[in-house]
């Protein structure tokens, strides 16, 4: 049953794993700006570098933990900058941002957990734990 939590890992980082292609797009950045974002052109690729970063230490399960932080990193500014459902007046676009908003808030949710509990069985950080501890 130890796979379940490799196959969670992976399937909850890619979603960060795969934002990377569209940060460095002007059209992104355009729309950062357009939402407030300032320096969007320096932002929005950092950020898409945290997030690929965070996700590719996660699946890995190696410094779990700090991936994860910087996904929180990621997530907040851009769950409450990007997403903010409570500025939309078209109907269409508050339920759309709502569940934007929210998917945001489920994915901070799991980073959180992850930064506390860590990567798991079947992860790297596993793996280094237990060749310290056969050392002793």
């Amino acid at each position: 049953m130890k796979i379940i939590v490799l196959i969670g890992r992976i399937l909850y980082s890619l979603i960060f794993m795969m934002a990377i292609l569209g940060h460095f797009k002007s059209d992104a950045i355009q729309y950062a700006s357009a939402h407030g974002v300032p320096m969007a052109n320096i932002l929005v690729p950092f950020s898409g570098v945290l997030a690929l970063a965070g996700g590719v230490l996660i699946a890995f399960g190696y410094k779990a933990r700090a991936g994860a932080w910087l996904l929180v990193i990621f997530l907040i500014p851009v769950t409450f900058m990007m997403h903010n459902f409570w500025n939309e007046t078209d109907p269409a676009r508050v339920q759309m941002q709502t569940s934007n908003f929210m998917k945001n808030m489920s994915l901070l949710g799991a980073a959180l957990l992850i930064t506390w509990f860590g990567a798991g069985p079947l992860s790297l950080d596993e793996l280094a734990k237990k060749k310290t501890t056969d050392r002793i």
